[in-house]
């Protein structure tokens, strides 16, 4: 298992520890990927994965990337009809930690 499969699978049992339902992993569309969407009560929280060994991880979620899983969301959104709220997160996983960052935006 690769680095980045690690910390994803390291995200999910994070996510289901919290009380979160996952509804879906590596969501695919031609915009690009979500790592994981999950839902908490009536929120729906699409879920960037940086596992690392630096500090720098967030860094790496640039506009560009932000624009990408915005386009995905929506496809995500149109092809699952939901209409609740949603918001953007990002979990950075590291060898000893990781740090659940909630409702990310520029």
């Amino acid at each position: 298992m690769g680095l980045g499969q690690e910390g994803e699978e390291r995200a999910r049992a994070f996510l289901l520890a919290q009380g979160l339902n996952i509804i879906a992993t590596n969501f695919h569309s031609r915009f690009g990927e979500i790592d994981i969407v999950a839902k908490s009560h009536e929120t729906l929280h699409f879920i960037e994965v940086k596992t690392t060994k630096h500090e720098d991880a967030l860094a790496r979620i640039t506009p560009a990337k932000m624009q990408k899983i915005q386009k995905t969301i929506a496809y995500f959104l149109y092809k699952h009809s939901f209409t609740c709220n949603y918001q953007i997160d990002a979990i950075i996983v590291t060898k000893n930690d990781l740090e659940w960052l909630e409702n990310i935006s520029y």
